[in-house]
């Protein structure tokens, strides 16, 4: 199963040359997910050749513009490319109103249907679940209402060691043996152990996404021991004042949630367009937490099983 996270944007409040406002393209097998949506996002799909109508959950973190300034035109294009299937939208309260009120006073007249989820970002709780993966809340301390999110995988079922089942085995039992059962008959004998057919499940992955934010110690209880967190930080540590007053995390800080959280791997993004050298912040959250990488544009991040 896939389970594969492309960056598509990594800047905060003030795009650069190089760098885009806050997007992500995840996929989780037959998943196809976006989490935030600031400007220029569907041109960067269509760069990295992720196809837009494609996407069926889009997660928006909050109304600060470089996280949803995107989404109208988005929508827009979907409904010109011809997509039929509904699209579920995840975003705090107004989110809603503002992307109908534009549809209204442009007289778009979608060809497909939205279902807006209004999501309560103080709160912790599922906000999707699927035959394969949930979606829970992480509050943010922002200077709006701001939520990250955690995409976890539900358990699977055990393996089947195909060269060891008799022929003509019933897909009854191999059923059986997968949700980890033994086979008996109707007397109640043993008649296959399942251990010395199946292998264990591959493991149940998570990936954790927290935008905009101060410090938080709710965040290092919700991500702990993820396979990947994405954090943002915005500043270096010698802008700490300024971090707060703009309720963001400096680098080290980020260093610290990671470390603290267990996780096993830190993607750091939302960087401050006055750093040309990103470096810069990779090496300050590293004295932190070692397993940190960029979220740099087009780069891909695999979680394996």
């Amino acid at each position: 199963m896939v389970f594969e996270i492309t960056i598509l944007g990594s800047s905060s409040a003030t795009p650069t040359n190089n760098r885009h406002h806050t997007a992500q393209y995840l996929q989780i097998d037959d998943n196809y997910i976006l989490i935030d949506c600031g400007e220029g996002t569907q041109s960067q799909l269509r760069r990295y050749d992720i196809k837009l109508n494609r996407i069926d959950h889009i997660f928006i973190s909050h109304l600060h513009g470089d996280h949803y300034l995107g989404l109208v035109g988005l929508i827009s294009s979907m409904h010109l490319n011809g997509r039929k299937d509904k699209l579920h939208i995840y975003g705090p309260v107004g989110l809603a109103e503002i992307i109908t009120i534009q549809l209204k006073y442009s007289d778009t007249r979608l060809v497909y249907n939205i279902q807006f989820h209004e999501i309560e970002t103080d709160k912790i709780y599922t906000i999707l679940d699927n035959a394969s993966i949930t979606v829970e809340t992480i509050p943010l301390n922002h200077r709006i209402n701001c939520a990250g999110f955690l995409f976890k995988e539900k358990p699977k079922r055990r393996r089947i060691i195909k060269d060891k089942l008799p022929e003509n085995f019933s897909l009854q039992n191999i059923s059986k043996l997968k949700r980890g059962l033994d086979i008996v008959d109707e007397d109640g004998h043993l008649l296959y152990k399942n251990e010395l057919y199946t292998l264990d499940p591959k493991k149940n992955r998570s990936y954790a996404y927290c935008s905009d934010t101060c410090y938080s110690d709710t965040v290092i209880e919700r991500v702990h021991m993820v396979d990947i967190l994405y954090h943002e930080a915005t500043f270096l540590q010698d802008l700490k004042n300024r971090a707060i007053d703009t309720y963001h995390t400096t680098a080290l800080e980020a260093g610290q949630i990671a470390q603290l959280a267990k996780v096993r791997k830190l993607i750091i993004g939302h960087f401050s367009s006055r750093y040309k050298d990103l470096t810069l912040l990779l090496n300050e959250t590293k004295t932190a937490f070692e397993n940190t990488e960029l979220a740099i544009e087009g780069t891909k991040f695999i979680i394996e099983e």
